[in-house]
C-alpha cells in the first residue's frame, strides 16, 4: 500500500474515532519513587547533514558562492554582465580562471583583464541570493596579485535586483604578489536577494582568489564564523550530542568522493573543494551548483558541539562509497589508510598539544582536548563487506583507545533482510551501540512506539539515528512537516523514552533545509537568507529534549504501559537535580481526553506547568508566514493530594512538570 494512501486511511480511521467516540477518561499511575534506568544525557541530539544547503549557504555564514574558483565550472556563481564574451563593441575586459597545479589543494584563481575605464563588473549571486539587514555590518576579505600596479582601486558593492546599491566599500591593491585585504559593508536596507558586484579602477591585470564576505554578528561573534540565528534554534534544543558530518555524505556517490575529515582541518584556505553528493541525487531537484568549501569542518564541528554543550558525535567512513550509489569498496588490505583516519581524528579531538594531530587542534586555536567520547565506523552500510570492516576498525580503535565507545551500523531499514543480517552480527560481537534509521509513514511511528520493550536488555545499546515521518513516502518532494507527523513522532519518542536502558541516543533527520535549495523533505528547521524557524516536529524534538530528566520512571494505565490505547501514549521521568516530575502524554484521537495522573510516592507541589503542542488541522505546518503556527503553549495545573486532572485537547503533545517537595 502506498504511504499516501495510508496517510488517508488513518487520518479516515482518526476522523471516524472522533465522530463515535466520547471524551476519554483515563487514570494513569506515576510511581515518582522507583528508577527504571537513568535517561542517558545524549538522549536527544542532533543530527547535522550537508543536504539541502545546509552548510554552504546555511549554517556556514559565507555569503558568496565558489569564492575561490574552484567548482567543476570555475566561475559558477559568477557573472560578468559587460565583459567581452557579453559584448564585443564594449570590450571593457573579461575574467578568465588560471589552475596553479602547484597548489594542490586550492588550483584555481580569477584573472581579471581591464580594458578601460567603461566599468568591467563582476558579480557573485550568492546562495539564491544574500540576505542583508538594514544598518548591519558585513567583513569582506579577498587576495588580490595587482599586476604592476595597474588596478588603482576595487569597488563593492551589494546590489538589488534592480542594481540599486545597498552598501559600499573599496580597496586599493598595493602589490604586485599575493596579498590578504579586507574591508566592511555596511548594508543600507534589508534585502534577501541582494548580490555582490565588483568593479575596477584602472586598466591591466589583476588576480583575485578567496572572495569572501560574512555577517560581523556570527554565533558567539567569531570572525568568519556560523549564522547566530540558525545555532540559536539548535542550542534551545539543549541537544545531548552533535552527530555530523552525516549521513550518506559520509560514504560519497565514489570513495574519491566520501568526506576525508584531514581535508576539513587547518587552514580555511587549503581546505580542497568537494563536489557535494547531493548535487544531483535527486531529478526532483537538481543543484549542479552545490559543492562543500568545507569552511565549516571538523574543527568547527567540534567546536559547535561544545557550545551547544553537546557531546560530538563524528562518523567516518569505513571504507564503501553509498550503497545506493556505486557501493565502490576499498580492499581489505588497503583498509589501513582508512583505519588510521579514524585514530588520527581520536587524537585530534583528545591528544595532547605534544601529539601531531593534537598540535594541529591548538593550533587552530584549542589546546584543550575536546573530550570525545564517541566515534562511528560507517553511515548505514549493511552486509557482510562492513561487518568484515567493521571488526577491523573496531579492533584498531579498542586497542589504542579501550575507553571509546564505537556506533555500528544496522544499515538504512528498520527491518528487512540487511537489518536482521547486520543485527543479528553486531551482537555476535558484542557491538555497543547500533545505529538505526526509519524514514516511515506518520501511523508506523504510532504503531511502532512499542518497538524497543522486547529488545535485549543485555545487548547493544540503539542509537535511533535518523527517523522522521514521511507524509507521503521516502524522499518524496511532496513530503511536509505538517502536525499529523510530529505527533506520530512525540507518539514514538515515549516509546523510545520509556526504553531508555536500550535505547541512548536519538535524532530527527535531517536537520535543516534552506527554502529554495532542499534536496529532501520532511525537515526539522528552515531557513532563507534573511530568517529560519522550527517546524512543528521542532518544537516536538525541543519538548522532549529541555525536558529530559536524568531517571526513568514508570506511568501505567491499569498496571501496564501507555503505548496507544484509546490513542493515548505516554512516558514519565524525574530530574534529580532540578527536583522535577515530568510527564509526556500525546493524544492521537480527534477527542479531547480527560486524564486523571495518580502521582504516588515522593510529596510534590501544590501546582505545576503543562506546556501543550496542539493544532486542529493535522495538515498544519508552520512556515516562515506564520513560523509559529504549532508552538508551546505553556499554563499551570492544581495538584491536590499528589493527584492533577488535565484534558488532553484532540491531536495534541503535553508535558506536565511538577515539582517534588
Amino acid at each position: 500500500m502506498k504511504p499516501n494512501l495510508i496517510t488517508k486511511i488513518t487520518l479516515c480511521g482518526l476522523l471516524l474515532n472522533g465522530f463515535y467516540g466520547q471524551a476519554q477518561k483515563t487514570t494513569l499511575e506515576v510511581n515518582t519513587t522507583n528508577t527504571v534506568t537513568k535517561i542517558q544525557p545524549t538522549m536527544y541530539g542532533v543530527f547535522f547533514e550537508d543536504i539541502n544547503f545546509a552548510a554552504d549557504g546555511g549554517l556556514y555564514a559565507e555569503m558568496i558562492k565558489n569564492r575561490s574558483f574552484e567548482f567543476d565550472t570555475p566561475l559558477m556563481g559568477w557573472e560578468q554582465p559587460n565583459s567581452d564574451t557579453h559584448s564585443f563593441n564594449n570590450e571593457s575586459g573579461i575574467a578568465t580562471t588560471i589552475k596553479a597545479l602547484e597548489n594542490k589543494t586550492n588550483p584555481s584563481f580569477c584573472r581579471v583583464l581591464v580594458k578601460n575605464d567603461k566599468g568591467f563588473e563582476m558579480i557573485n549571486v550568492g546562495f539564491r541570493g544574500m540576505g542583508i539587514k538594514k544598518d548591519a555590518k558585513y567583513n569582506l576579505s579577498l587576495k588580490a596579485a595587482n599586476h604592476n600596479g595597474a588596478i588603482k582601486k576595487i569597488i563593492i558593492q551589494f546590489i538589488d535586483k534592480d542594481k540599486k546599491v545597498l552598501g559600499e566599500t573599496s580597496i586599493v591593491p598595493t602589490s604586485n604578489d599575493w596579498k590578504g585585504y579586507s574591508a566592511q559593508l555596511t548594508a543600507t536596507q534589508t534585502e534577501a536577494k541582494a548580490q555582490l558586484k565588483i568593479t575596477f579602477e584602472g586598466a591591466g591585470t589583476i588576480d583575485l582568489d578567496m572572495i569572501s564576505v560574512f555577517p560581523e554578528d556570527t554565533w558567539m561573534h567569531r570572525k568568519n564564523g556560523m549564522r547566530k540565528d540558525i545555532v540559536q534554534l539548535l542550542y534551545d534544543m539543549k541537544p545531548g550530542f552533535l552527530r555530523f558530518p552525516g549521513g550518506c555524505i559520509v560514504e560519497g556517490r565514489t570513495l574519491a568522493q566520501r568526506y576525508q575529515w584531514k581535508k576539513t582541518v587547518g587552514d580555511v584556505e587549503k581546505r580542497e573543494t568537494l563536489i557535494n553528493r547531493w548535487n544531483t541525487e535527486f531529478e526532483h531537484k537538481p543543484a549542479p551548483d552545490y559543492f562543500q568549501t568545507f569552511g565549516l569542518g571538523f574543527f568547527e564541528y567540534f567546536q559547535l558541539a561544545e557550545d551547544l554543550g553537546a557531546q560530538p558525535l563524528p562518523i567516518l567512513s569505513c571504507g564503501m562509497a553509498c550503497q545506493f550509489n556505486t557501493g565502490e569498496l576499498v580492499p581489505m588490505e588497503e583498509l589501513d589508510p582508512y583505519v588510521q583516519d579514524a585514530l588520527d581524528l581520536i587524537q585530534f579531538a583528545n591528544g595532547s598539544v605534544e601529539t601531531p594531530w593534537g598540535k594541529v587542534r591548538s593550533d587552530m586555536g584549542h589546546p584543550k582536548p575536546f573530550n570525545l567520547k564517541f566515534i562511528g565506523v560507517g553511515n548505514e552500510q549493511w552486509g557482510p563487506d562492513y561487518i568484515a570492516r567493521y571488526k577491523v576498525f573496531e579492533k584498531a580503535i579498542k586497542d589504542q583507545y579501550p575507553n571509546m565507545t564505537i556506533v555500528s551500523g544496522a544499515g538504512p531499514f528498520p527491518e528487512g533482510d540487511y537489518f536482521d543480517y547486520g543485527m543479528e552480527e553486531l551482537k555476535k560481537l558484542n557491538a555497543e551501540i547500533v545505529d538505526e534509521h526509519y524514514y516511515k509513514n506518520p501511523q508506523w511511528f504510532r504503531e511502532n512506539a512499542t518497538r524497543y520493550d522486547n529488545y535485549d536488555r543485555k545487548g547493544p545499546k540503539i542509537f535511533a539515528g535518523e527517523y522522521a515521518a514521511q507524509s507521503v513516502a521516502i524522499a518524496s518532494p511532496d513530503n511536509k512537516n505538517n502536525w499529523e507527523c510530529a505527533f506520530s513522532e512525540a507518539a514514538f519518542m515515549t516509546g523510545l523514552e520509556r526504553n531508555a536502558e536500550v535505547v541512548n541516543l536519538t535524532s530527527y533527520a535531517p536537520l535543516m533545509a534552506h527554502e529554495e535549495a532542499w534536496q529532501w523533505t520532511p525537515d526539522l528547521l528552515w531557513f532563507n537568507n534573511l530568517e529560519a524557524y522550527g517546524s512543528a516536529n521542532y518544537y516536538v524534538q525541543k519538548l522532549f529534549a529541555t525536558n529530559r530528566g536524568t531517571d526513568l520512571i514508570n506511568i501505567t494505565k491499569d498496571e501496564k504501559a501507555v503505548t496507544g490505547q484509546n490513542h493515548l501514549f505516554a512516558s514519565a521521568v524525574k530530574d534529580v537535580v532540578s527536583k522535577d516530575v515530568i510527564v509526556k502524554l500525546v493524544n492521537t484521537s480527534s477527542s479531547a481526553q480527560e486524564v486523571n495522573i495518580d502521582l504516588k510516592g515522593n510529596k510534590l507541589s501544590s501546582k505545576g506547568t503543562l506546556t501543550t503542542l496542539t493544532s486542529a488541522n493535522l495538515e498544519d505546518e508552520n512556515s516562515f508566514a506564520n513560523p509559529k503556527k504549532i508552538s508551546p503553549i505553556e499554563s499551570e495545573i492544581k495538584v491536590k493530594n499528589n493527584k492533577a486532572i488535565t484534558s488532553l485537547p484532540p491531536y495534541s503533545v503535553t508535558v506536565l512538570k511538577i515539582k517534588m517537595k
